[in-house]
């Protein structure tokens, strides 16, 4: 595997140099073609050269550092309002490029609105040393926080979708993966259920048929031929109980829990034990207390513990008495197998399959299990209660898996309310700074119809009604710079409201309080 990505690095690094290249081409080309249109002599150093060589390192670096990429294209922009003409910079379309690279990189929110921040700061921070004129203002303000926080908001959205599909494929595999574990789980319980039914029941017929054609065996009254017949008929049994020990082995897992039944045993205990003293076996049963309030599944239980250790001890110690006593009090059970002849050490069955059903399916029941020697033999002995409770079904998911899914919906709650908010703050400051540029601009405006009805000479008490309410306090330098009469004062107006372009400018000098000169100026000199 380490291998194959060895080899695909190169073809990744070459894609991304590829990529990279031609998206540098289309900026440059955006830049180029802006260069080409504009009216005043342009710098080819400072309006091309430089901004291209700035992309071509900003457009790679944007992959590993995006941060870094952000603020040098946006001192290329603030270049464009540092020249001796201020001008919108065509550049805005690679801030948004690198932007929205930083909304899809791994960069912390409060990492990247910082860079964001410090960029616009750069951008205003030049606007208000140059003193440039009010539409430049609103450009700052207005379009250049719309390339940096819109399209970084679209980088961070695909981003937490592409996360939010690939948690899903995940959360679908691991799904599977669960639904495949619960239906092997069933699997096994249902071997296991089979194999108990053939130990418990199956096994202990076998083991009584056994019992009885080896008391039939010691007979007087039958032949040679008859015995030797009993005798393999007991061979024979013993055969089928260890191909049946084989068969359970196969079906069973070492460490596989029983399966509760809800339903009532087939017979009693009494019942049980008559079976038993009829193959020949020397069998004593004391019951004390009533079993009538026993739960199924607990009546069940203690069917299948007189059973499992009267065919443990038929087997193991057979013609041996075997006493049992199961004793009802206080909601509580009790059932005690024992036989005056230690068992041998050995397990009945490979690995214990008998003892250790016995011991799980009394713990499901909330009981408790012991087998081993004691009272000078073998003994088993299990106490169960009289009632089974609902057992507590298992929760679908870990509890960190909930606390987990609340926190992510927190996180998402609070990154959707981000994305509806900014842009409503962007478009809010947009709206407010457009509506306070458009008064300013149509508050100094002077109608030409006015203008031409001024004639020099005239006091300035004359027309002042005619006059706007404020001087045009954004005149370019250029104009400003126009030699005027000497020993006067001079007042500027915009010629039209037109917000989007510089218009001409009237300029009213006066002399004390006549107007000695007017003139129209420009507004791209």
């Amino acid at each position: 595997m380490f291998d194959r990505l060895k080899r695909q690095r190169p073809v990744v690094r070459r894609k991304a140099l590829l990529l990279d290249t031609a998206l540098w081409a289309v900026l440059a080309g955006a830049g180029i073609f802006a260069y080409g249109e504009r009216a005043a002599a342009p710098s080819p150093v400072r309006d091309l050269a430089l901004p291209l060589l700035v992309l071509a390192v900003a457009v790679p670096v944007s992959r590993s550092r995006p941060r870094t990429a952000v603020l040098l294209v946006g001192a290329v922009c603030a270049l464009g309002l540092a020249a001796p003409v201020p001008a919108g910079s065509p550049y805005l379309l690679a801030l948004a490029v690198v932007a929205f690279r930083l909304g899809t990189g791994t960069t912390p929110a409060g990492r990247a609105l910082t860079a964001l921040g410090g960029c616009l700061a750069l951008d205003l921070a030049v606007c208000a040393v140059l003193r440039v004129d009010a539409v430049y203002w609103f450009y700052t303000v207005s379009m250049v926080p719309a390339a940096l926080l819109l399209p970084w908001l679209t980088g961070r959205y695909r981003r937490a979708r592409a996360a939010l599909v690939r948690d899903g494929w995940d959360r679908a595999r691991a799904l599977e993966e669960r639904q495949r574990a619960v239906a092997e789980q069933a699997r096994l319980r249902e071997r296991n259920r089979i194999a108990a039914d053939m130990h418990d029941s199956l096994g202990h017929q076998l083991s009584l048929v056994a019992l009885r054609a080896g008391a039939l065996e010691l007979s007087p009254t039958l032949t040679g031929a008859d015995r030797a017949d009993l005798a393999e008929l007991r061979a024979a049994v013993a055969d089928a109980v260890d191909h049946l020990r084989d068969t359970v082995g196969v079906l069973r897992e070492p460490d596989a829990h029983a399966v509760r039944s809800q339903a009532a045993p087939p017979e009693s205990v009494e019942q049980l034990v008559a079976r038993a003293r009829e193959s020949g076996a020397p069998v004593e049963l004391r019951r004390t207390g009533s079993g009538a309030g026993l739960a199924p599944v607990v009546d069940r239980t203690v069917h299948r513990v007189v059973q499992e250790a009267l065919t443990n001890a038929l087997k193991h110690a057979p013609g041996s008495p075997v006493r049992i006593s199961v004793e009802h009090r206080r909601s509580r059970t009790s059932v005690r197998v024992s036989n005056p002849v230690p068992s041998p050490a050995a397990p009945p069955f490979p690995g214990g399959h008998g003892l250790t059903g016995l011991r799980e399916r009394v713990r499901l029941v909330g009981g408790t299990f012991r087998a081993g020697p004691g009272g000078g033999g073998y003994e088993v002995l299990a106490t169960l209660p009289d009632d089974v409770g609902p057992q507590p079904r298992p929760d679908p998911e870990p509890p960190g898996a909930a606390a987990g899914l609340v926190a992510a919906r927190r996180v998402t709650r609070r990154r959707f309310a981000l994305a509806l908010a900014a842009p409503a703050a962007l478009g809010l400051v947009a709206l407010v700074s457009a509506v306070a540029l458009a008064l300013q601009l149509t508050a100094c405006v002077l109608r030409p119809a006015d203008f031409a009805e001024l004639r020099t000479g005239q006091p300035r008490d004359s027309f002042a009604g005619r006059l706007p309410d404020q001087e045009y306090a954004y005149v370019p330098d250029g104009v400003r710079a126009v030699p005027r009469p000497p020993a006067t004062r001079c007042e500027y107006y915009r010629s039209n409201s037109n917000v989007l372009d510089r218009v001409d400018v009237y300029r009213l000098c006066f002399a004390g309080p006549r107007l000695v000169a007017k003139d129209v100026l420009p507004g791209r000199a």
